[in-house]
């Protein structure tokens, strides 16, 4: 019968350990006004971006907005981010996000009107 190794086999208890969370490359514009996507209509989210079903959003409804903009805060590439996302919005909804913690960090301390929001 083969044996089980401990599910921290190999992890060393004075080594940190690297979570994939603290190093995902999240991506922030440079400015806030270079975000001049669409803050109406429906916004198709690319593959790369949102790979789930159902990649319309309708920025009309707040849960289109949200699973937008979480998307693209996530995964989306700084060209995204501009073409995509509309600072007004980004704003409006800001605190309403559900972000890693990290991701919101990075974008709050780029820009602390966010911040101020919260």
């Amino acid at each position: 019968m083969p044996t089980l190794k401990p599910r921290n086999a190999g992890h060393h208890p004075n080594e940190p350990r690297v979570l994939i969370q603290d190093v995902i490359p999240y991506e922030v514009p440079e400015r806030l006004t270079d975000l001049h996507g669409p803050a109406e209509g429906v916004l198709t989210l690319p593959q790369h971006v949102y790979w789930g079903p159902k990649a319309d959003c309708d920025l009309g409804e707040p849960e289109g907005v949200i699973k937008a903009y979480q998307a693209l805060l996530r995964e989306g590439t700084r060209a995204d981010q501009n073409e995509l996302l509309n600072a007004g919005l980004l704003v409006r909804v800001w605190n309403e996000l559900m972000l890693p913690v990290r991701c919101r960090t990075l974008w709050e301390n780029k820009f602390p009107q966010l911040a101020q929001r919260s």
